[in-house]
């Protein structure tokens, strides 16, 4: 594996940050990594039992103890040991579990920097996991992913990735790769020989087996992408249909302001819910209408743009002046106009006049009461329907990461490269050339491949403890 140095991120030195989030609690997490670790918590650390040296005990024990810097005793403690190479980052860690003041946090962390520890920087432990080979650099990135779930279906993403599932793919695809690579290398070796060692039958074969792969896994982006973010759901339709009424009703609380007076909503109201596991982004938006009002044009050019940017539009009509030649061809232009997203049709305020189709009613159509609350689990079992669950539980791999997504998308221009060169009879280095790029961008994936601008870029989003 190819590491890099790291001069302004990565030292030899002891790095010191606050492990839990910052605040007053009931307790508070220290953490120290590096090769001074033990040496610099003995300086301030006093075990209970004075002939417990904690340079002389084991990995893996806690010791219970006061904290003191020649002065008073500043907080009775647990510190936790966990000796390299068997730690999150493979070097000394000592995890020190105060009561969780702040005054004596930002004691404790002054101490430990006075006696030669340094403040760790953003991510600075997850990267010296990876550095140290104890995570690849998809986990790594699992490991912000882990911290940052809001749902069920982002955690479970992130455990998979954490636990290896897109490395061990990566790593499977990267060894065929080099099975066929090492074939055509062997030919070069032997050009002026006229020696053929690779079957072209076989290794066409084996580029159908990772394009189809490598698809897959980019496939799964969409999926892994709404997982991570959470599903975009734009609420729009006419004035007064009843849009604010179904975001309040769908958040379960006063969110929108909910009037009969036309144009009440001027701008773009968003919400949050979780649905199954899954979260969703629901945007009450502007009445579509003509108007000489600028505020109110405004905020229509908004719900176009909300539009464009979800994933789901909910179109709401008025079950009183329903009209089902006009749901109808708005549906068309609809479909027309965004055939990429899921589009439903929902007639409200059903308790006040009934809806009936002459003919067929369109997919995805309900009817529902805002007011009254009817229809809506309909409405959300719908929109939980759009989501692969399966596919989240199983052992499928699926892409979070726009990073993975472009490196696969690479990654596969290359494959596709050689199997046209292939087939085009050129020459065999030609060819040689798109197999390394396709093994580049796939090491980009797992680490294998970075440079120190790649690296500072992901674990700049890192918490400092982590």
């Amino acid at each position: 594996m190819q590491r890099v140095h790291l001069p302004l991120m990565f030292h030899t030195d002891t790095i010191v940050a606050l492990a839990t989030p910052g605040g007053a609690g009931a307790i508070a997490v220290v953490r120290l990594s590096g090769p001074e670790a033990v040496p610099i918590v003995e300086k301030i650390f006093y075990p209970i039992r004075p002939s417990k040296r904690l340079r002389d005990q084991p990995s893996h024990t806690i010791h219970l103890g006061h904290l003191s810097d020649g002065g008073g005793i500043l907080d009775q403690v647990l510190v936790s040991l966990f000796r390299a190479p068997h730690s999150y980052t493979g070097e000394d860690v000592v995890e020190i579990s105060c009561h969780g003041s702040s005054y004596i946090q930002q004691q404790l962390l002054q101490w430990l920097i006075r006696k030669e520890g340094r403040l760790a920087r953003t991510g600075e432990f997850t990267l010296r996991a990876f550095l140290n080979g104890k995570l690849d650099l998809s986990q790594a990135e699992a490991v912000a992913d882990l911290i940052a779930s809001e749902s069920e279906a982002a955690h479970q993403v992130a455990m998979k990735q954490l636990r290896g599932g897109i490395s061990n793919r990566i790593k499977k695809l990267r060894k065929e790769l080099i099975d066929f690579a090492s074939l055509i290398e062997l030919e070069l070796d032997f050009a002026e020989e006229d020696v053929t060692f690779a079957n072209r039958s076989n290794l066409y074969q084996l580029l159908d087996i990772l394009e189809e792969n490598l698809r897959r896994l980019i496939d799964s982006f969409a999926l892994g992408n709404a997982v991570k973010h959470g599903i975009p759901v734009a609420i729009v339709g006419a004035t007064n249909v009843g849009k604010s009424t179904l975001l309040n009703i769908l958040l379960s609380e006063e969110r929108a302001i909910v009037s009969e007076i036309a144009g009440t909503t001027r701008d773009a109201i968003e919400g949050e819910m979780v649905l199954h596991g899954i979260r969703f982004r629901f945007v009450d938006t502007a009445g579509i209408r003509s108007t000489e009002d600028r505020i109110e044009s405004i905020g229509i050019q908004k719900t176009f743009e909300k539009m464009e940017q979800a994933q789901v539009i909910l179109y709401l009509f008025d079950a009183v002046t329903f009209d089902e030649q006009k749901i109808h061809a708005e549906l068309v232009e609809l479909q027309a106009q965004y055939p990429d997203k899921k589009i439903f049709i929902i007639v409200n305020k059903s308790d006040l006049s009934q809806v009936n189709f002459q003919g067929d009613p369109p997919a995805n159509f309900l009817t529902i009461s805002a007011k009254q609350a009817r229809g809506i689990e309909n409405l959300k079992n719908a929109l939980v329907a759009l989501i692969d669950r399966k596919t989240l539980q199983g052992q499928n791999v699926v892409l979070i990461q726009s990073r993975h997504y472009e490196a696969l998308q690479k990654a596969l221009e290359a494959v596709l490269c050689v199997r046209q060169g292939m087939g085009q009879n050129l020459s065999v280095d030609l060819v040689a050339v798109e197999i390394r790029q396709a093994l580049h961008h796939l090491g980009e994936i797992t680490g294998e491949v970075t440079t120190d601008d790649l690296l500072g870029n992901i674990f700049s989003h890192f918490c400092i403890g982590k």
